[in-house]
């Protein structure tokens, strides 16, 4: 009889010890399951935000291309009246850079003069373009800055904001190859279209 307790203790010390083992097996497992979804979880948060991020870049996309949608339709609506480019020649616009040149001035002086002298009411759509080195992104706002300069100088000698749109078209409509200097430098341009 002792020895049937004996063996009845020593199998309950056995599968009291297989029991508690398995516990902590559940215990580890658990710990690694939970360790490995986490490490998912946190994966999935970093695509998110980055998806959030480039989001964020297509909603400015879009709504710049609203703008050029809305300004294209302006020039749509208006009867058109005459235009004047300003080319690199006139303009002299230095590679990369917005600025106006003395020759620049002059000829904006005399288009502002003849917009007085012809006709009050029209509206004018500043075009800026550029040539095809650089990024896409860097044209478009090298093409906006330098609208942007002649817009700015149109209205500091008499022509008002509200007559003047700006739309920057980058190195998406050359005047000429872009494959040589000459034709990079007739790329590098500004055209001031009078509509009506």
């Amino acid at each position: 009889m002792i020895q049937r307790v004996s063996s009845a203790m020593i199998a309950g010390a056995m599968i009291l010890g297989v029991v508690s083992l398995g516990g902590c097996a559940t215990k580890k497992y658990v710990a690694e399951q939970v360790g490995a979804l986490a490490t998912r979880v946190d994966g999935v948060s970093t695509h998110v935000t980055a998806q959030d991020a480039n989001l964020a870049g297509l909603d400015a996309t879009a709504k710049e291309a609203l703008q050029r949608a809305q300004a294209a339709g302006k020039l749509a609506e208006g009867k058109f009246v005459y235009s004047m480019v300003l080319s690199d020649d006139s303009m002299k616009f230095p590679v990369s850079k917005a600025s106006l040149s003395p020759e620049a001035q002059a000829r904006l002086d005399a288009f502002v003069d003849k917009l007085k002298a012809d006709n009050r009411n029209v509206y004018v759509e500043v075009q800026g373009h550029t040539d095809a080195s650089g990024s896409k992104e860097g044209n478009y706002r090298l093409g906006g800055e330098r609208a942007e300069t002649v817009r700015r100088y149109l209205n500091e000698h008499g022509v008002a904001l509200n007559r003047i749109g700006t739309i920057s078209y980058g190195a998406d409509a050359p005047a000429a190859p872009n494959d040589n200097r000459t034709g990079r430098q007739a790329n590098r341009r500004v055209v001031l279209i009078v509509l009506t």
